[in-house]
Parts: C-alpha cells; structure tokens; sequence
C-alpha cells in the first residue's frame, strides 16, 4: 500500500551492490546518553522483536519517540528511513511494542515528496477506507518482517538472500511469533525439524557475536517469562500431556503426569536464570560518553516529551 509514492526505477546490479547491506552483518546497537538508562533498555527490550530480525539484516534501528508513541527508526543505506509505530493519531494505550497494529513508512530527510507507506496493519479507523489485506495481522511481527524484506529487495537496498530466509530468521529471532501448521508427519519424516532449525540459528547467531549487549537481547528471546522459548516450551508439554490423556489408559495418564513435570520443570529453569539478561548486559564495557551522567537514585520514568522524528509519522 503505498501513498503519495514517488516512483523508484528499478536499481542495477551494481546499485545493489553500492546500496544494499552486508548479509553477513549484525548492525550495532544505537549509541547516544539514553542507552545506559533503565528506561531506554526497558523499551529496547520491548521492541526486540522488531529491532533484532532487522539488525540481523544489517540495518541500524533507535527507539524515538513519535507524535503520541514509541517508534522504531530504521537507518537504510540510502540515506532514507523507515519509521515503524502504531498509529500515532489517535493514541491508544497499549503497551510500547504490543500495538493492535503496525504502521511501516519510508522517508527521506533531503526528499520531502518521498513518503511510502509500506505496510498498515492498523486496525480501521474509517468504515468508508479501502480494505487493506494486511490489517487481519494486527500486531504480528511476523507479516511486518516480511512486507520490509520485500519492498527492501526491490529498491536494491538488501539482498535477495533474505526472501528465502526471512521466516527462519523471524522465527529465531521473534518472541511473539505464532508456530506454523504442523505438516504431515508422513510428509516430513525424512526432513530435518524446522524448529530446532530455528533454535539452531539463534544459537549460531549468539556464537557469532563479539556483544555482550547482543548475547543479551537473544538471550532475552529464549528467557522472556511471557512469550520466550522456555515459556513456549512449557505450553508445548502442558499441550502434550492433554494430548496424551485424551487416550484415557492408564499409560496415557502417567505421561500426562511426566510432561506437567517436564513443563513444570523448563518454566523453573526460566525463573532460576531470570536476572541472566541483565547480567549479561552488565558484562559489556562500559561506554565512554561525554554527556552529564544521570543523578543516582531510582531510574526515571519513561519521558513524556513528544519529541518528534524527521519527517512525517503517522
């Protein structure tokens, strides 16, 4: 969906080369006087799951805030931006990262007529508007991902690798995400499991990081106490157990019993290493700054400032 878009020719190979950013690279964190808060973090965390799927692909995200929200600002190589939020107008009072949908705009500082909507999955507003197909996702991060993965690939600003990926890397990557259709068994016997595919990829990628502040943030995805691996695991177990006593024999109610036990036991492992995020972020240097350091004390709450971005936000 796009409005008011200015018309991109299509970019050259070598364009694509110039423009688009390193496969290979995880982008750094922001740095500014706002990183070391307990606020900022507290949003970052918040927004994880859009920021790290789009950092895995090289792109440099900040958390600003909008006209009435938190948004995420995407740095692109081009010079441009993209600006994701909820619906800035009218504010809802939602959670930062937890909206009833998303918005996904592309701006340019130096381009003022350059104003691309790329996806909207907020929900209607107005009874009269066009139906959007996105809006049925609502909040997902999933469909998000997908639809910047796209528009990105054909303006030769990320390679195409990550068409074929995207799904993999949300999966590892995106706490809240929803598990596919489980496939035919007898279709998939001979195939390698997708989801520890998936947690195989997470893993690699906290091997492959020199951050501690990035262990940290994947850390988060398997630890997060509502919508992490381990929590996800222990429904899998609960869900196994029902499975299981649905038989009504007695084997069947004494594996019933096993898997509580099993999901009792991975949601205590979450709650035994539940300050592990934190100490892992505490294991990164600190920074050097030349910004007057906050006074000691209780962290403030989160700024009610409407500071507002570059460019138009919706």
């Amino acid at each position: 969906m796009v409005a008011e878009e200015k018309s991109t020719p299509a970019a050259s190979h070598a364009d694509a080369r110039r423009t688009s950013v390193d496969a290979s690279a995880f982008a750094p964190l922001p740095d500014h006087c706002n990183v070391d808060t307990a606020w900022w973090q507290e949003l970052w965390r918040s927004h994880a799951h859009i920021t790290t799927p789009l950092r895995q692909r090289g792109l440099e995200c900040d958390i600003e805030f909008g006209l009435s929200a938190y948004i995420v600002r995407v740095s692109l190589p081009d010079d441009s931006y993209l600006i994701i939020g909820p619906p800035q107008e009218p504010s809802c009072d939602r959670p930062p990262g937890d909206p009833q949908g998303w918005i996904v705009t592309r701006q340019h500082p130096d381009e003022q007529a350059l104003f691309e909507v790329i996806y909207d999955s907020a929900p209607y507003s107005d009874p009269g508007a066009p139906e959007r197909p996105e809006a049925r996702h609502g909040g997902n991060a999933t469909h998000l991902i997908e639809a910047i993965d796209q528009r990105l690939i054909q303006l030769g600003l990320l390679p195409a690798v990550f068409s074929s990926t995207a799904s993999a890397l949300m999966s590892a990557a995106t706490p809240t995400l929803r598990a596919p259709k489980t496939p035919d068994i007898s279709e998939t016997a001979d195939r390698t499991s997708a989801y520890g595919d998936a947690l195989l990829a997470l893993t690699g990628r906290l091997n492959a990081t020199e951050s501690h502040a990035d262990a940290a943030a994947l850390l988060h995805q398997v630890l997060n106490p509502t919508s992490g691996l381990l929590e996800r695991l222990g429904e899998f177990f609960e869900a196994a157990g029902e499975k299981a006593k649905e038989a009504e024999q007695d084997d069947g109610f004494d594996l019933h019993y096993d898997l509580e036990d099993a999901a009792a036991t991975v949601r205590s492992l979450g709650e035994d290493l539940h300050t592990a995020v934190d100490r892992m972020r505490a294991l990164a240097p600190a920074r050097q700054t030349t910004s007057t350091a906050l006074p000691s004390g209780p962290s403030p709450g989160l700024p009610t400032a409407k500071i507002r971005p570059p460019g138009r936000t919706r």
